[in-house]
């Protein structure tokens, strides 16, 4: 065998969701309820989820930060993976994507666990900041905007604690990363949150290539 990453094809992605992720019924329709949105691009697979709320079990979470919360999913499997006295406070601006994720937090029996904030994100975490919640929270998740990565990184940075995780999605962004050739605003972002996480020296981060890349920095 050479070394490398493997390249997943259709058939090989679905051996990963059945065998490399556990499902609730509820995570499973919603996610399928999510894939027929015009914008189903933005939701997690399943295997990331798994991961999330595997991180968050071994962190032992109990405050969580979600920054982007589209349809709930994700959220979901966060709040699934905390305790009772467990809680995720969700950033999000759209009325309408979160309404599906209220309903779904409702049937899962975690609504009670979930903060939901709609308002834009930086406003809501500087919020946080000034009412002296810095370093409480045990893990944050960002997947929104990327022009405001940055922006979310270092606000996240000071909410968590020492210990705690950022994880920040599609760092890999479908790959332009790596091509000189693509210079859109939103490859740019990614590109320049790459290079400051991997010189930045007050976290230990990896890069992990599962879904559209998946960075974690642990705050040192």
């Amino acid at each position: 065998m050479t070394a490398g990453t493997l390249a997943l094809d259709a058939r090989l992605r679905r051996y990963l969701v059945a065998h490399g992720a556990r499902e609730t019924a509820l995570q499973r329709e919603l996610r399928c309820v999510t894939q027929r949105l015009p914008q189903a691009s933005m939701q997690i697979g399943a295997e990331q989820a798994a991961l999330l709320q595997l991180l968050v079990r071994l962190a032992r979470a109990r405050r969580c930060l979600e920054i982007g919360t589209f349809t709930g999913y994700s959220a979901l499997a966060v709040a699934l993976a905390l305790p009772r006295n467990g809680r995720i406070v969700c950033c999000d601006v759209s009325e309408e994507w979160t309404a599906i994720a209220r309903r779904y937090w409702k049937r899962a029996g975690v609504a009670g666990k979930i903060d939901l904030r709609l308002a834009p994100a930086l406003a809501t975490l500087d919020g946080l900041l000034a009412g002296g919640k810095a370093g409480t929270f045990d893990f944050a998740f960002i997947d929104a905007d990327k022009a405001n990565y940055l922006r979310y990184y270092e606000r996240c940075l000071k909410l968590v604690r020492r210990g705690g995780l950022v994880a920040a999605d599609n760092t890999l962004w479908g790959g332009s990363v790596a091509d000189p050739r693509n210079k859109s605003v939103d490859t740019r972002a990614i590109r320049a949150f790459n290079r400051k996480l991997v010189r930045d020296r007050r976290v230990d981060m990896a890069l992990v290539p599962v879904g559209d890349g998946l960075t974690l920095a642990l705050k040192r």
